[in-house]
């Protein structure tokens, strides 16, 4: 292991981004070192591998490089460490938080060719594609001589926002390919409701046989007037706490507006996604198959989590009448994770972020159609947890327990009336896929809970005792 190698071992797993907490590091390999910048200070980019438990992860650091000892005490929380490169000392730091040297990634992507998303023109003159490639979406102007920040609280990735226009997200943990993300958003790149891409760059990574074109990072519009969608929803539970006694729609912080129209505008997003991109159907045997995934998924919790037992029957249930379910489920591309979190509420409306599906899923995995009652399922679960999770905890959890479920289901019940009036399948009338599609999500987070926060554990037990009864 190299000097760098065995800095990054250190540094990798203490990052946010970093997915294999947990599990002992047993290798650390920089599989690929690609300059931008040379000099004092350089910069590079790294697809670092990390093995664990005989599985192998990639991430992407973009590497800053400066003389020992002259690293700025601004720049001093991103420090990697000191090591010999090119025969002399040097501090690497994540260049991320550096914005002399990301101003360069915007300059690179402003005189960057314009092409579509997923297209590899050929390099100039005929020869090698450059390692790093900077690419730009037609008509799509991106102007320079903004100085970068990095947003806080993001869990998988590193978003830089650039002044007031743009924001670059760097995909942290890489799987080959495009990302969805960046194929999704150009897909709809003329909808209101999503916020404007402008250009990306890329990388070759291996899939095992051959090199793969692979999204390490795109520019999208800053969306610099919008409220979070769970800061609002969670603002409007808190109203309603402090008046117990009110229902839902008369405290003054009632959020069924907003959901209805926030159904309505994924109901667009999926519309346009269906005629943007392939569209296929579910045959009943591929519904008893999908059936049978969602029982594995349920079969692996309980093994994990005990406290799932008691509600084995219901889901089960749930699972079991998808499997019997004899009409054709049509299937599309889609969010893929979608919750209250990957929406924003601006002046002109609600906006869908963040298209990249499950992180920790290859990329393979995540560009496959599924039904829209997915998305639907999440929005509905996040609902559940907006409700309850100021409650974790609170002595007047008992109490305000009824008040959560009246405030959950008021939301779910507008989301999914904006949602049918926006054009998307009636949730009332596919009940049977819903409610599936619902539980397995609920499956998915009592394992979240159960390894990352135990304390919260009840909400989706809960959830799924509510949707039992």
């Amino acid at each position: 292991m190299t000097q760098l190698e065995e800095l990054l071992s250190d540094w990798i797993p203490r990052q946010r981004w970093f997915a294999g907490k947990g599990k002992p590091i047993e290798t650390v390999t920089v599989r690929t070192e690609h300059p931008l910048v040379s000099g004092d200070p350089g910069l590079s980019v790294l697809v670092v591998e990390i093995g664990q438990r005989g599985s192998v992860s990639r991430y992407q650091v973009l590497l800053g490089l400066r003389p020992a000892g002259t690293l700025r005490e601004e720049l001093a929380h991103a420090a990697i460490g000191v090591c010999r490169l090119g025969g002399a000392p040097r501090t690497v730091y994540d260049a991320s938080h550096d914005p002399e040297l990301t101003s360069l990634l915007l300059d690179r992507l402003s005189a960057a060719d314009g092409c579509g998303a997923g297209a590899h023109p050929p390099a100039e003159g005929g020869g090698p594609r450059p390692p790093v490639r900077f690419r730009r979406l037609p008509e799509a102007a991106v102007s320079t001589g903004h100085r970068s920040l990095v947003l806080k609280g993001e869990q998988s990735n590193t978003s830089l926002v650039y002044g007031e226009d743009y924001v670059l997200k760097s995909f942290r943990r890489l799987w080959p390919g495009l990302n969805p993300d960046l194929e999704l958003t150009a897909a709809l790149a003329e909808s209101p409701y999503v916020a404007r891409p402008y250009a990306w760059i890329e990388t070759d990574v291996s899939d095992g046989e051959r090199s793969v074109p692979t999204t390490l990072a795109m520019l999208q519009e800053y969306m610099r007037s919008a409220t979070d969608g769970w800061v609002l929803a969670a603002t409007s539970v808190r109203d309603l706490y402090a008046n117990p006694g009110l229902s839902p729609a008369d405290a003054g912080g009632d959020f069924a507006g907003e959901a209805e129209r926030l159904g309505a505008a994924t109901a667009a997003v999926h519309r346009a996604l269906a005629r943007e991109l392939p569209t296929d159907v579910l045959s009943p045997g591929a519904l008893r198959e999908l059936a049978g995934s969602m029982l594995g998924r349920l079969r692996r919790a309980t093994a994990e989590v005990p406290e799932l037992q008691p509600y084995g029957g219901v889901l089960r249930g749930a699972y079991e009448a998808l499997a019997r379910v004899d009409e054709p489920l049509p299937i599309q591309r889609v969010h893929g994770d979608y919750h209250l979190g990957q929406v924003v509420r601006t002046d002109a409306g609600w906006v869908l972020l963040d298209f990249e599906g499950e992180p920790a899923a290859p990329v393979e995995e995540r560009r496959r159609p599924s039904s829209p009652l997915r998305d639907v399922a999440g929005m509905l679960r996040s609902f559940d947890y907006a409700a309850r999770y100021q409650l974790v905890g609170s002595s007047s959890a008992p109490e305000l327990a009824p008040t959560a479920r009246a405030w959950a289901q008021r939301n779910r019940d507008a989301f999914s009336a904006g949602y049918a009036f926006g054009g998307g399948v009636d949730p009332e009338k596919h009940q049977t896929v819903l409610r599936a599609f619902e539980y397995d999500k609920a499956v998915y987070e009592v394992l979240y809970e159960a390894h990352n926060r135990p304390s919260w554990l009840r909400i989706p037990l809960d959830s799924i005792a509510a949707l039992a009864a």
